[in-house]
């Protein structure tokens, strides 16, 4: 195989279902952070458009629902049953209700269009309700009438699912076997490091230790080839890099740090012909969208800088995947 460069990104849309635990009361302070990320998004697809990015977006299928109604009218015949609450979309919206019809911080079908307007932009699912995968009480039923319900949301406007993203990057062989067939061909893979293996609940040590790898060479990922990708287990896993951390105004050396870290392993892996795969929510840049806007557009023009000198691709999970399948068929034929 090629051992060009591949420069992938992929983003989990949520909104506020994916912050039901942290942010269970939506409070100024939050209505504040969720506008931001709104506002924010249309101006990601512009530097993604300007620079041609191609893009995974990972969305929670209830943000395709139009309003309250359309939420309470179309839920899965099958909703899943956490032993923990706090973590059910559900059980949020029984106990605290919508804020209004149209509620911003639950339904996004407008920025949805926008996304889907914007050329080079893959669409994918973060599954429909948020839905933990290692959390007790759900079952594999209950997964399987999530995702069933995630496609049935995206198809009512023409969107076709091939890639998904599990929240939290919680999976298992057993639901993966459920996404084989349903028709998904890509997911993203957590990096082959310890502290960042899926696991229904992350304690202290390994929050220290993903918080500090943005910044420091606590543990490096080791390069990843797309000829190293496994081909002939479905769905692909597609491993992730590097999670982006958002600018902070107290972090003024560990700003320039993360950065750098990631513009470096990008440089070496259009170098070397590696895949390299940035992840982030866009809900993480909410508090201060106007630096890491700043950032993203640095990060993205040294992608342009990188295609220039070595050819480096950029490519949505889906694009990867197809890539994948054809050179694996013309080895074999």
């Amino acid at each position: 195989m090629s051992k060009q460069g591949v420069f992938s990104v992929s983003l989990d849309f949520e909104l506020h279902w994916g912050c039901l635990e942290h942010k269970p009361q939506l409070n100024q302070s939050a209505q504040n952070y969720f506008h931001n990320t709104r506002n924010a998004i249309p101006k990601m697809l512009q530097i993604f458009e300007k620079y041609e990015l191609h893009v995974t977006w990972a969305i929670v299928g209830m943000l395709f629902r139009k309003n309250a109604t359309d939420w309470h009218q179309n839920q899965p015949s099958v909703l899943p049953t956490f032993k923990n609450p706090a973590i059910s979309a559900y059980d949020w919206v029984k106990k605290n209700g919508f804020f209004e019809e149209q509620d911003l911080f639950h339904f996004a079908p407008e920025l949805i269009q926008k996304i889907k307007s914007t050329p080079n932009q893959e669409i994918g699912s973060h599954t429909y309700a948020h839905y933990f995968c290692l959390e007790e009480g759900q079952t594999i039923e209950q997964f399987k009438e999530d995702i069933r319900t995630a496609f049935k949301v995206a198809n009512e406007i023409g969107i076709s699912i091939s890639s998904l993203v599990f929240p939290r990057n919680q999976y298992n062989e057993e639901y993966l076997a459920v996404c084989r067939e349903l028709g998904i061909t890509s997911i993203r893979s957590n990096p082959a490091i310890w502290y960042w293996q899926p696991s229904d609940k992350a304690g202290l040590l390994t929050k220290i230790f993903r918080s500090g790898d943005a910044f420091c060479n606590i543990h490096s990922a080791p390069m990843v080839f797309l000829d190293q990708i496994q081909t002939h287990i479905q769905p692909i896993q597609l491993p992730a890099t590097r999670l982006y951390r958002p600018w902070r105004p107290t972090y003024s050396f560990q700003n320039k740090f993360k950065l750098k870290r990631i513009l470096n392993e990008m440089t070496r892996a259009a170098q070397e012909g590696g895949y390299y795969h940035l992840w982030w929510h866009p809900h993480n840049i909410g508090n201060h969208p106007k630096e890491c806007l700043e950032e993203l557009n640095i990060i993205a023009s040294h992608f342009v800088a990188l295609h220039k000198k070595y050819d480096f691709q950029s490519q949505t999970m889906n694009e990867t995947t197809q890539y994948l399948v054809k050179k694996n068929m013309q080895t074999h034929n």
